[in-house]
C-alpha cells in the first residue's frame, strides 16, 4: 500500500505513519518541516494553506491519502481536489463534535450535524470538521471517502496535556483531588487502537462515517487514575470528590481537570456515543492501564515534560487551587 500522509510528525498523524510503516506500506509524509518525519517516509515539504508549496503535491499516485486537518476546511477542499485523480481513498480523521448538541446518549453515525461548508475559513472546532468532512466527499464522493469520527483520544505522543497531565501530577504523590464518581464510564480511543483501525478500514475497503470510539464504559475514572497511580509509583492518594463539590467551588472540567466531565448533556456527547459500526467493523480496544503504561513510558523517554501544541485549551488544576480545594473537602 502507498499511503500519502498530511502531517504525520505529530500524535495522530504520527500513530498512523508508525503502523503503516510496521505493516511495510510506503509512506509519503507530507508536512511543514517542523518536526522530523520518521525514519523510513519520504518526506515532502509544504504548508497546506499555501497554494504554491501545496504544489509539492502534484505529482505522484498513492492508494490512500490520511488527513487529520483541524482549520479550516479550504485547506481539506484544496489538498482533495488535487489528488483526488492521483489517490485511491481518502480518510479524513474527523469528530464526535460535528453531532449537533444536544447529541445525547447513544448518538449514531446518523445523528444530526452542525452546519459546515468546505469553502469556509475557519469557524469553529466542529464546524471546521464538518467543513473538512464535506470537503472531502466532495472531491473523492461517498465510495472512496472514509470519515473517522474519533472521540477523546489518549496515549502515548499526546500533545493535548491531558493523560500526560494526569500522570506527571500524580507523579508528584501527595494528596490528589481524583473527580467522582469513581465508577464514572469513560469513552476514548488509544490512539494506536485508531491508527490500526485505519489501515485496517483502507485494506477492506470500508466507506462513510464511523464513531471511531470505544465502547460506552471501555474504563472507569477510577481504574485511569488507579492506574496512572500504579504505574508512575508513586505514593499518591486519590481523594475522590462529588460532581457537585466540585462545580461549587468553581474548578472546571475537562480543562483544569483533563478528561473528566461531570454527568449531564456534555458528558452524553463525549462519553456515551454508539460504536456498535466501529466495533462491528474490527475495532479492538486495548485495557486502559496499558494505554497509562505506554504513555507514561513515552514521557519518561523525554524526560517528564510532554509537549503541548499551541492551541491547546487543556490548563490543568493549579496546586494551590487544588490544596484550596483538598482543605475543604
Amino acid at each position: 500500500m502507498r499511503l500519502l500522509m498530511l502531517g504525520g510528525t505529530e500524535f495522530v498523524g504520527r500513530a498512523v505513519t508508525d503502523a503503516a510503516l510496521a505493516r511495510g506500506w510506503q509512506v509519503t509524509v507530507f508536512h511543514r518541516g517542523q518536526h522530523a518525519a520518521p525514519p523510513g517516509t519520504t518526506v515532502l515539504h509544504g504548508d497546506r494553506t499555501d497554494a504554491a508549496t501545496l504544489g509539492a503535491l502534484a505529482d505522484g499516485t498513492w492508494d490512500v491519502v490520511v488527513d487529520t486537518w483541524k482549520g479550516a476546511p479550504t485547506a481539506v477542499r484544496d489538498a482533495a481536489r488535487l489528488l483526488a485523480d492521483r489517490a485511491g481513498r481518502y480518510v479524513y480523521v474527523s469528530t464526535g463534535s460535528v453531532y449537533a448538541p444536544p447529541a445525547g446518549p447513544g448518538h449514531t453515525e446518523e445523528s444530526r450535524l452542525v452546519e459546515g461548508s468546505p469553502d469556509a475559513d475557519s469557524v469553529a472546532y466542529a464546524e471546521d470538521k464538518r467543513g473538512g468532512e464535506l470537503a472531502a466527499l466532495a472531491a473523492f464522493g461517498e465510495d472512496r471517502t472514509l470519515l473517522a469520527r474519533a472521540g477523546l483520544i489518549l496515549g502515548p505522543g499526546e500533545n493535548l496535556g491531558r493523560l500526560p497531565w494526569w500522570l506527571t501530577r500524580i507523579a508528584r504523590g501527595g494528596p490528589v483531588l481524583a473527580p467522582g464518581p469513581r465508577d464514572l464510564g469513560l469513552q476514548y480511543i488509544d490512539v494506536r487502537d485508531l491508527a490500526e483501525w485505519i489501515l485496517h478500514a483502507v485494506e477492506t475497503g470500508l466507506s462513510g462515517p464511523y464513531n471511531l470510539i470505544s465502547e460506552p464504559g471501555h474504563a472507569t475514572m477510577g481504574e485511569l487514575l488507579e492506574s496512572c497511580v500504579k504505574v508512575t509509583g508513586s505514593d499518591a492518594e486519590l481523594r475522590w470528590a462529588e460532581p457537585e463539590k466540585i462545580l461549587a467551588a468553581g474548578l472546571a472540567p475537562w480543562t483544569e481537570l483533563p478528561v473528566w466531565l461531570p454527568p449531564g448533556e456534555l458528558y452524553d456527547a463525549i462519553h456515551c456515543g454508539n460504536a456498535a459500526k466501529v466495533h462491528g467493523a474490527g475495532l479492538r480496544c486495548r485495557p486502559v492501564a496499558q494505554t497509562v503504561a505506554a504513555t507514561w513510558e513515552w514521557l519518561r523517554e523525554l524526560g517528564g515534560e510532554a509537549p503541548l501544541c499551541t492551541d491547546s485549551k487543556t490548563t490543568g488544576l493549579a496546586p494551590e487551587r487544588e490544596e484550596a480545594f483538598l482543605r475543604e473537602l
